[in-house]
């Protein structure tokens, strides 16, 4: 049966939940990349075959469409460390408020340089392409619809979310953890 702590402020309640909410496209991010990355790189690598051009291009420029198993560990920690923080944080930790002031702006930085490359990969892999001769005879458009067509078509949403979460999110959990009622909370003992 869930109980409402009637001693725990509002503010530090609505911070754990975004705490909380903002780790599942994390989540889902992580299925995706496990259950449909690699379909979604060899629909893109079909798709260069289809433009003319030679697959192992998007390897030799660092291209991938949810096959990079290699940031798996960072997703998993950041879904990690964001419930181990809500969690604390709804039991009157100082230590996790602390590290919740380290840790959201640390994400709200990769909010905004990393995850719109997710939201709009279109237009993000278009520009690259063009800056490079290598690469400018790709039809950025294509190679995404294509890759794409292998994800759950929900990943656009999710990465939405992500992009959110991790920025104005961030922002929201630090503001109503340096409230005056959520201080109070993080100032009487706790067993």
């Amino acid at each position: 049966m869930i109980t409402v702590d009637r001693q725990r402020p509002i503010a530090v309640t609505a911070a754990a939940a975004l705490q909380a909410v903002t780790a599942v496209p994390f989540v889902l991010g992580t299925v995706v990349v496990l259950g449909y990355g690699a379909s979604a790189q060899a629909a893109a690598e079909a798709e260069m075959t289809r433009q003319g051009l030679p697959p192992s291009l998007l390897v030799e420029h660092g291209i991938a469409f949810g096959s990079n198993t290699a940031e798996l560990p960072f997703a998993i920690a950041i879904v990690v460390v964001l419930a181990a923080l809500a969690v604390f944080n709804l039991r009157g930790s100082r230590a996790a408020r602390t590290a919740s002031w380290v840790v959201h702006p640390v994400l709200l930085v990769a909010g905004t340089l990393i995850i719109p490359g997710q939201v709009f990969t279109t237009w993000y892999l278009s520009t690259a392409f063009a800056a490079d001769p290598a690469l400018s005879r790709i039809d950025a458009a294509a190679l995404v619809d294509a890759a794409a067509a292998a994800m759950p078509g929900w990943l656009l949403y999710a990465n939405i979310a992500k992009l959110v979460l991790t920025t104005v999110g961030s922002m929201a959990v630090v503001a109503l953890l340096a409230l005056p009622s959520a201080r109070a909370h993080f100032r009487v003992a706790r067993r």
